[in-house]
This record gives structure tokens, sequence and C-alpha cells, in this order.
């Protein structure tokens, strides 16, 4: 077994039950890639078992804590029939899920999804990618189903030396060789959204805003909501919510012409009139600017960004940019209406998106409180010891009336 001596004093956050370990904090030692190893503090004393990543400037990632513990097949499935375990505790009104949700499942790297009776899972760090087919085997034992769909196609690979592969890796073909459709449909509350899980985002949809969708329906229900602004829409998840509210009309901007027209497809799967939504392939930033100049305004908007920040170096630009939209946005709220604004960049802190929003607010002019903090849905978990979990961070900005 290799080992991997920490510098005098960086076993700290180890110690903590942080599960990262950079190289900066790395004496001596190392391993192949994805190789468990043993971490030893700078005295020799065991502090965890890891993957170890000599191309990534997280040079290793925590399997166990437990000296006793043996890193195997067996002990994988035991984690993810956990983490399966898990989600159902909570209530999850939709047949499309998250599994397995990295570090917070103990699975550093991996992220697996359910959409109906089909897997999509990411392989996005050096240790699950070696042990890919025993995990692949595991989760459709424990799942019992037979389509599984690789979408390890992010960034972040890269930084693991890894190259992009996707692919159907289970169920990719029937007897007669025909691979199946990676277009699929799933319900979620009410509603039923479609998705493809070989062209769409992350792997194939935003999840994490299943609840959000759910919250920003009841608001436009209970408000009363009449002229709803949905921005970067996607594929109208946020537009469906609003129209199911009961909106009287929805404008959704996205800069790709295949979201919208699936947007525009999952409006006319709910049933709604189409002349109640408008769709603009444009730029939001722009559009927003028109808007203002324009004098529309709308009773209640959605800002649901990209990632500005994926880490805290691109944090300042990232900022600049979340205020400009987030003070355009503002400024065409009635007094009443109901910004709801989001932050994806795991470089952008709770504390400090919140502080980006009131200087936006400021700059616009508007006084406005919050009233409610929003976060990823339950099956996305954050833990006490892995903070940078919280990529997701919302809130529900109401524009005091006049």
């Amino acid at each position: 077994m290799k080992t991997l001596r920490l510098r005098e004093g960086k076993e700290k956050s180890l110690l903590r039950r942080h599960p990262w370990i950079f190289d900066s904090a790395i004496a001596k030692g190392g391993g192949d890639p994805g190789e468990t190893v043993r971490v030893e503090s700078a005295a020799g004393d065991f502090l965890a078992w890891a993957a170890f990543s000599p191309a990534s400037r997280i040079r290793a990632r925590v399997w166990s804590f437990d000296q006793a513990q043996r890193i195997d097949a067996a002990f994988l499935r035991s984690l993810i029939r956990r983490s399966i375990a898990v989600r159902q505790l909570f209530d999850i009104r939709s047949d499309g899920l998250r599994l397995i949700h990295g570090e917070a499942d103990g699975l550093p790297g991996l992220i697996v999804d359910r959409y109906g009776d089909t897997l999509v899972a990411q392989f996005l760090a050096a240790g699950v990618e070696r042990f890919k087919e025993p995990i692949v085997e595991a989760l459709l034992q424990e799942t019992g189903l037979s389509r599984l769909y690789e979408r390890s196609d992010a960034s972040v690979r890269k930084l693991e030396g890894l190259a992009e592969v996707t692919g159907w890796l289970r169920g990719g073909a029937d007897a007669a060789g025909a691979a199946p459709a990676t277009e699929l449909t799933i319900r979620e509350h009410d509603w039923q959204l479609t998705l493809d899980i070989a062209t769409g985002h992350k792997t194939g949809f935003y999840l994490d805003q299943r609840d959000s969708r759910q919250r920003f329906a009841a608001h436009t229900r209970h408000r009363r909501f009449q002229r709803v602004l949905n921005c970067y829409c996607y594929t109208g998840g946020f537009t469906v919510a609003a129209l199911s509210g009961g909106a009287a009309h929805v404008t959704s901007i996205d800069s790709s012409g295949p979201a919208l027209e699936r947007a525009h497809a999952n409006v006319e799967l709910n049933g709604f009139d189409a002349s109640r939504a408008r769709f603009l392939d444009a730029d939001v930033n722009a559009s927003l600017r028109a808007f203002v100049e324009s004098g529309e305004r709308f009773d209640a908007i959605v800002l649901d960004p990209p990632k500005f920040a994926p880490t805290a170096a691109h944090a300042e630009r990232a900022a600049r940019a979340y205020k400009d939209i987030n003070r355009l946005a503002l400024k065409l709220l009635e007094p009443g209406g109901e910004l709801f604004t989001y932050s994806c960049s795991g470089g952008i802190s709770a504390d400090l998106f919140h502080k980006i929003v009131a200087s936006a607010g400021i700059d616009a002019g508007v006084e406005g409180c919050i009233s409610e903090r929003l976060q990823g849905a339950p099956d996305h978990p954050m833990t006490i010891h892995f903070p940078e979990g919280e990529y997701l961070k919302g809130l529900v900005v109401v524009r005091k009336p006049i």
C-alpha cells in the first residue's frame, strides 16, 4: 500500500473530516491515478484512505477515515446502497432525482441521476474512474435498472488528467442492435418535462431546482402574478411552473435555440395555451437593458444564470456580472413584485451573494426585502464537513410597494 505523508500541521482539515487533500499539503509519497493510498500525518499517524490524483491540485480525495476499512467493490456498493436509502427519507415528487452527490455521499467525483428507468452517471475524479466497472454494477444491482448512460464530459475531468467520455455503459442496444433514445420525459410535481441525456446540461436536466420551481409556482398562484420574466430559461422548467401557477403571460429568454425549442415543447406538453408564452433567443443582459429602456415591467422575475464563478479565484469578476443582471431585474419589477435570483457558482458564498444583491438594489434605487433563502433540493445534500458542497443558493427579493 502506497503512502502520502503530509507536511507538519496540514492534518487539521482531515481531522475535521474534510475530504480533500491539496498538493501543497503533501510532503512526500504518491501513487497511480485513482490508486488508494494511506494518508499519514507528519508524525506518521494514520489519517485516511484516499484516491490519489497525480494531475490535480486536489491531489487526493478521501474514501474513509477508518483505518480498518478495506476500500474495495463491497465498500463502494455499501455507500451506493446507503445513498439510495437516504433519498427515500425525502418527499421527492418526481421520477427524476439525484442518487449520488459526490463528496456528500462519500463518493468523491461521482454524480448519478435517475430519470425514470434510466441512470446517468458522471465519473469526475481519478478514484471513481478507476473503480468504474464495480460502481456501474453496484448501481444497476441496487436500483434494479438495466440502462446506464455516461456523461463524463464535464471540464473538471481535464483537471484530473482524464479524457471526456460519453455513451451507453449498459442497455445501449437491443437485440436488433438499435440504440435506445436519449430523449426522455420525467414527471415533476404535476408536470411533465422532457430532456436529452446525451446533449442536455449536466446529466440532461437541472434537478437541483425542483423544489424552487414548485415554490415559484406556489408564489405565482398565491400572489396572482400576471406577467412573468424567466431569464436563462433553458428548457423552461420555471416557465411551466409559472404557467401552472396561473400566470397570464411568461416571457422566457435563453441564448440556446435548441433549449428554447424544448421549452416551447414542454409548455405544449403540459397543455398550456402557447399564446401565454413568449420565447426569446437572445442575450439576457442585453434583453434586460432593452426592457428597462422600453419601460416594461413584470410582476415576477427569475434569474437562474449559468456558473459565473467556478472557483473563488473568479469571484470578483463574477460578482460584477451578478450585480449587473440583478440591478436590471430589480428595475423591471413592479412594486410588490418578486425576484427569484440564484447563483450556482461554488466561488460565490451565500454571504457574498446576499451582498451582491443588496448592492444591486442600491444601484437600482429599489428598496427590497428578502422573504426567503433557497437552496438545492434535498437529494443534492450538503454535509457539515464539506461546505464547498453548497454551490446553489437563492434569494426571494420582494420590491417594497411605493
